[in-house]
């Protein structure tokens, strides 16, 4: 999140900006990626809510996870109209700092919200395929709903913490007639060293964390004789494309904020002309297409685990489970106890 704190060098004369954004069509191409994501989005949304509600009736797990996911998504979602009228406008926000605040917490909390509760619904996946019996009895609805309760605090805290130290002053800088949201140049060390731990926190140990949980997914689906070779399949396309998508979404925001706070570390931001401004100049277009990437996170969050979900329902913890109790239970005793307990395990 860039800092917007009027940089010292800040004349009456508005050539002397270290990041010129002008009109050109960037700005439609950023247009046409939220109306896209905004509409999709909310299609997938609302369609899967009634299924997520229904199994959160059921005190399923991962359906809790599912609907905190989604209302964080449906939040970000109703801010992406003024987000479309900022890029529609060709960068100026025209609506007040009130709601430039407002809109940037929710974007950028919800990303981060995004991010670890998929990681929960990864380590949850997990630990019920690999270890089904020793997790169920530790597995409730009150541990799913503290987690998603714990995530959205802290989150929440951390960003309003950032918003206190930021003023917001892009939004009506006369002096070089800007009218930003979040686009202030240069970068302010607290804020630089800020985007260096979102980078590591908030994104390097999620996708170790999604990493590991989908290889101990794998290295267990492919040792258990149970499953046919189209149930493994399809798991390894499902565990390869969260991984797949959660790169696609998240790591070129993160990639191109940690070179952006490393090389102002290295350079000199107070000179206009200098080589951080040109940098930033350069980079702003790529940039700003990150971020239109992260917003599709809101479109593929529900389809893909839906999918999730429906795999391990109709295929993957039934066989492993008759696979794991040969000896205790037959396959009619297996399906005639799928009830409850076994809506709390999937």
């Amino acid at each position: 999140m860039n800092s917007t704190v009027t940089p010292q060098w800040t004349t009456t004369n508005s050539t002397n900006v270290c990041v010129d954004i002008g009109q050109s069509s960037i700005s439609d191409l950023l247009m046409t990626v939220y109306i896209l994501a905004f509409i999709l989005g909310l299609i997938f949304n609302v369609l899967t809510l009634g299924p997520i509600c229904q199994l959160v009736r059921k005190q399923n797990i991962l359906g809790i996870f599912l609907l905190c996911l989604s209302i964080s998504d449906m939040l970000y979602l109703f801010t992406m109209p003024l987000w479309i009228n900022y890029y529609r406008q060709d960068h100026r926000w025209q609506l007040g700092v009130l709601s430039c605040s407002v809109a940037g917490f929710i974007y950028y909390s919800n990303m981060y919200i995004s991010i670890y509760l998929l990681c929960c619904i990864s380590v949850d996946r997990s630990l019920v395929v690999t270890y089904p019996f020793h997790f169920k009895t530790r597995r409730t609805p009150c541990y799913a709903w503290a987690q998603c309760i714990i995530i959205y605090v802290v989150v929440a805290v951390l960003h309003i913490m950032v918003l206190i130290y930021d003023n917001l002053k892009d939004a009506h800088d006369d002096m070089n007639h800007n009218d930003r949201c979040y686009e202030t140049y240069p970068l302010q060390k607290p804020v630089a060293l800020f985007n260096l731990i979102r980078v590591g926190v908030g994104f390097l140990l999620p996708l170790l964390v999604l990493a590991v949980s989908y290889w101990k997914v794998l290295a267990t689906v492919d040792q258990s004789p149970g499953l046919s070779a189209q149930a493994k399949r399809k798991v390894r396309l499902l565990s390869f494309g969260v991984i797949g998508i959660f790169s696609v979404c998240f790591a070129p925001y993160h990639i191109l904020l940690l070179t952006r706070s490393l090389v102002f570390y290295n350079s000199d931001s107070t000179d206009p002309g200098g080589t951080y401004c040109l940098f930033e100049q350069k980079m702003h277009f790529f940039f700003s297409c990150t971020l239109a990437l992260s917003s599709l996170n809101c479109v593929v969050d529900p389809v893909l685990y839906v999918l999730v979900s429906n795999l391990a329902q109709g295929e993957v913890l039934p066989c492993w489970k008759k696979q794991r109790r040969p000896k205790v239970e037959g396959c009619a005793l297996t399906l005639s106890n799928r009830g409850k307990s076994d809506s709390n395990l999937i």
